[in-house]
């Protein structure tokens, strides 16, 4: 029981650092990795804004590595927290928002679309200054009104 409140808590903590990260980090020093992003259209399949992946990754893996060694303990389930919060960032910011994979073409949710307009309001903004909607599963409730 105590490994899945971990699991859960490093989830909704990973929304924390995901915003922190996003606003100070892909918008401040490391913008030359996310500029691409914030492009009209993407030059390639691959943005340089994909580093962020590899970047997330690293700690995951090392928390399961460092988790297992010596016997199953609580580092590998703060991995699996920030595992599964990459595929839940990857299902929604990848798949429903930027539609790189054409897997969710419709959808009715209130929820989705309000995620949706909630990331393109932060995209009418080509530069890293005067972004708003850093979030990316958590967003402020305007935007879940049709």
């Amino acid at each position: 029981m105590i490994f899945a409140l971990i699991t859960i808590a490093t989830f909704l903590i990973m929304e924390c650092v995901t915003w922190l990260t996003h606003k100070y980090v892909m918008h401040g020093f490391l913008w030359y990795f996310h500029e691409d992003h914030h492009q009209p259209r993407y030059q390639n399949w691959f943005e340089r804004n994909d580093v962020f992946f590899v970047i997330f990754a690293v700690p995951s893996i090392a928390l399961f590595y460092f988790g297992v060694e010596g016997g199953l303990n609580y580092l590998f389930f703060i991995g699996l927290g920030i595992m599964l919060y990459g595929m839940a960032y990857f299902l929604v910011h990848d798949v429903l928002i930027h539609r790189r994979f054409k897997w969710f073409n419709k959808t009715n949710n209130k929820y989705l679309i309000g995620l949706r307009k909630a990331h393109k309001v932060h995209h009418k903004h080509l530069g890293k200054e005067e972004g708003e909607c850093f979030g990316m599963l958590f967003v402020p409730f305007k935007y879940y009104k049709v």
